[in-house]
């Protein structure tokens, strides 16, 4: 059975971190929530609880900010990383119930920067250079069993053409590909949304692709340009929208019921798959729930046909 089978709306979770400091967790510094993970496994824990409990499908894991790269500049080593990663696994599939799909996460090389270069792309890195970040990552998560690939936030569709080539040694991982977008028409990296589509739709494994952590006022549009470029599922949860008041000094904050809303007009768009990214806690979730068909009874990931056992999904 194809991920894409599924009946009715399927409800992927929020911002993880938005959720872990809802619930009154730390999580600055450069690891983010991967220093949760290696240090309070319990809160990621039950920060995806909380998105379970509110109507999510799909957990995303916390392997978002996770890389042998990012680790060691932080003082720690390759090993903590690797072990963080299949850890981030083990955290979601706990937390979930039993037909929850639990989707690992492949963060773009922009976000280990902390500069804001996942919003920008053109990292001035070969190709070589990124396959040799991401495939680490992408092969000791598929070593953890997780349902399926989230690569997501992804601004640059030179990045993709390097991930595609990692995503061919695991032909029976399903993955979903999420660009970050700059406007309703463009990647981050300012190419043109469709022809980002059209290469992350070429990739066999590739189930769904669609746009995450990005203005939900650009949704429409990308939506419109999406659908008439592939036949493929739609994905999309974007950021909450927030807008920063320079009077109060703070965010305001949108309402649950106006992010539920947006997400019912994403499913007449086209979308099949919808969440929250940035500023989308568990609440968000929940009103999103009530105004999304449910999907039908989703089946674990034992039940999907994929296979079992560590390292299932390596094509050798």
């Amino acid at each position: 059975m194809f991920l894409t089978d599924r009946p009715g709306i399927t409800i992927v979770d929020g911002g993880l971190s938005t959720q872990l400091e809802v619930m009154g967790y730390d999580i600055s510094g450069p690891l983010w929530t991967g220093r949760a993970l290696l240090e309070q496994p319990g809160a990621i824990e039950g920060a995806h609880r909380a998105f379970v409990e509110a109507g999510a499908d799909v957990l995303i894991t916390a392997s978002y900010q996770v890389s042998r790269a990012g680790f060691i500049a932080a003082g720690l080593t390759a090993d903590d990383a690797d072990r963080c990663l299949l850890r981030s696994v083990e955290v979601a599939r706990a937390a979930g119930a039993p037909s929850t799909i639990v989707a690992a996460s492949v963060g773009p090389y922009g976000a280990i920067g902390h500069d804001g270069a996942e919003y920008r792309g053109n990292y001035g890195l070969s190709a070589r250079q990124l396959r040799d970040f991401h495939r680490p990552r992408i092969e000791i998560l598929a070593g953890g069993s997780p349902d399926l690939l989230a690569i997501e936030t992804i601004p640059d569709v030179r990045e993709v053409e390097a991930i595609a080539d990692i995503l061919a040694d695991f032909p029976l991982l399903p993955a979903w590909l999420a660009f970050s977008a700059a406007d309703g028409a463009h990647t981050c990296a300012g190419q043109p949304i469709e022809a980002a589509i059209s290469v992350a739709a070429a990739i066999a494994s590739v189930q769904l692709v669609g746009i995450n952590c990005t203005a939900p006022q650009f949704i429409p549009e990308l939506l419109g340009r999406i659908t008439a470029t592939t036949e493929k599922a739609v994905i999309v949860y974007p950021n909450a929208g927030g807008v920063w008041s320079a009077q109060n000094g703070s965010w305001r904050e949108v309402p649950p019921a106006m992010v539920a809303a947006a997400a019912a007009s994403w499913v007449e768009l086209g979308a099949t798959w919808v969440g929250g990214c940035c500023g989308t806690d568990a609440t968000a979730i929940s009103a999103l729930r009530s105004a999304a068909p449910r999907a039908g009874s989703a089946p674990s990931g034992a039940d999907l046909g994929w296979g079992v056992g560590k390292g299932r999904w390596h094509s050798s």
